[in-house]
């Protein structure tokens, strides 16, 4: 009987998996369903596997799938995909690493495919999968982002952990977990590539990223285009506000015992803003409860003194 593997560390990676793993035994005596293949590794009927229940990868883009089918189909899958026994299913298998393969093995109408099985439980069968995803080449910026995210939140790990194990810098880590906190939208074109990580890391610190997303892909703005247009929105927003506090000047005492008088007659915070050399200005009234809000409407909308009854 063979021993179940320990659980290894994070960050060994695909190809280190791979390449260390111990495949289950092939009896001499292999039944039709399970054939020995070079290498260590067995065939299994393609309609024994199924994909993993809670596999982190959602976008199977069809046309990449296709290209690959095609490959397949001519040279057959020379990597053999990871699966753990079902552990619901006799004699059915799960895929750990490898679902876009079994995929395109599946349009190529292939009938068996190579396969290493290792024993492995529902955390380690998780953490592998995310690893596999945020390796891959062709990740956008958004799925590396949150495959990160779930690896800190689900297994403890903590940025260093993720920057040695992946062999990535604790900067790109970082910058990458960043992006997550753009707004929904933004993170839209993120993933259909309509912006890039570069893009999307100068407008983090904007004040609207959707207005100025908006603008950067509609004008087909570069990165550096695109910085440039975040400092200037930021520039024009401190210029705004120091020229609203400049204009609006220190009040004059007049207009502070009146801005006291009212308050105390309220109950409530009132201020005047009164535009110098002008007759115009605003009056903002401040209330803190609910019970506040409905005294001052019903005091607004009393009758006027010598109205008609």
């Amino acid at each position: 009987m063979s021993k179940k593997p320990e659980k290894r560390g994070l960050g060994r990676g695909l190809s280190a998996l791979m390449a260390d793993i111990e495949a289950e035994p092939v009896s001499p005596h292999v039944s039709e369903s399970k054939s020995a293949i070079s290498g260590g590794g067995i065939s299994l009927p393609i309609e024994k596997i199924s994909a993993n229940p809670d596999q982190p990868r959602q976008d199977f883009h069809q046309d990449d799938l296709n290209d690959l089918a095609a490959s397949v189909a001519e040279k057959g899958i020379i990597q053999p995909i990871i699966v753990r026994p079902d552990p619901k299913q006799a004699e059915m298998y799960q895929i750990v690493a490898g679902e876009r393969r079994w995929r395109a093995a599946q349009i190529a109408q292939l009938h068996d495919i190579p396969v290493i099985v290792r024993e492995m439980d529902d955390t380690e069968m998780l953490e592998v999968a995310i690893i596999e995803n945020v390796q891959r080449a062709d990740l956008n910026p958004v799925e590396e982002a949150l495959g990160f995210k779930q690896l800190m939140e689900s297994f403890g790990h903590t940025q260093e952990k993720l920057a040695k194990a992946l062999g990535k810098s604790r900067s790109h880590i970082a910058n990458v977990l960043r992006l997550l906190s753009l707004p929904e939208d933004v993170l839209r074109l993120l993933r259909a590539g309509e912006l890039s990580s570069g893009h999307a890391r100068a407008l983090v610190t904007a004040d609207n990223p959707s207005k100025l997303a908006a603008i950067v892909v509609s004008k087909g703005l570069s990165v550096r285009q695109t910085e440039r247009l975040a400092k200037q929105d930021d520039a024009d927003r401190v210029r705004a506000k120091v020229k609203r506090t400049i204009s609006s000047g220190p009040k004059d005492a007049d207009t502070i015992v009146l801005e006291d008088d009212l308050a105390a007659n309220l109950n409530m915070k009132v201020s005047i803003d009164h535009k110098d050399g002008s007759s115009t200005g605003a009056i903002t009234i401040s209330y803190k409860t609910l019970e506040q809000l409905d005294a001052l409407c019903q005091l607004l909308s009393a009758r006027p003194l010598g109205g008609s009854k």
